[in-house]
């Protein structure tokens, strides 16, 4: 069982980390009381961090059970989903490219 947290591929590194965080906390709180977050929050809480260009983005809102976060200093831009943890993600997450710095 893990949470997806998706950003979008144009969204500075410096944000990032700080985008990530506030999605999982606006995600566990937007599902605090779905069955599924109560057995994450309470076992390994595992999380994937994957970046999506516009396309995939957009699709990925198709999904059920998530939220949509903005960040306020790029104009209120939507930068990030979160979706509730589950056993099983749709395939087109399987595809998704893993989220990794680009200075590194």
């Amino acid at each position: 069982m893990k949470m997806y947290i998706i950003i979008k591929d144009n969204i500075p590194d410096k944000l990032a980390p700080v985008i990530a965080a506030h999605a999982s906390l606006a995600c566990y709180k937007k599902f605090q009381e779905n069955e599924d977050m109560i057995k994450w929050i309470n076992g390994i809480f595992k999380k994937v961090v994957c970046l999506a260009n516009e396309i995939e983005f957009d699709k990925l809102k198709n999904e059920t059970d998530f939220v949509v976060i903005t960040e306020s200093s790029l104009d209120n831009k939507e930068v990030a989903l979160a979706f509730c943890p589950r056993e099983e993600y749709s395939k087109k997450f399987k595809f998704l490219k893993m989220w990794t710095p680009q200075n590194s």
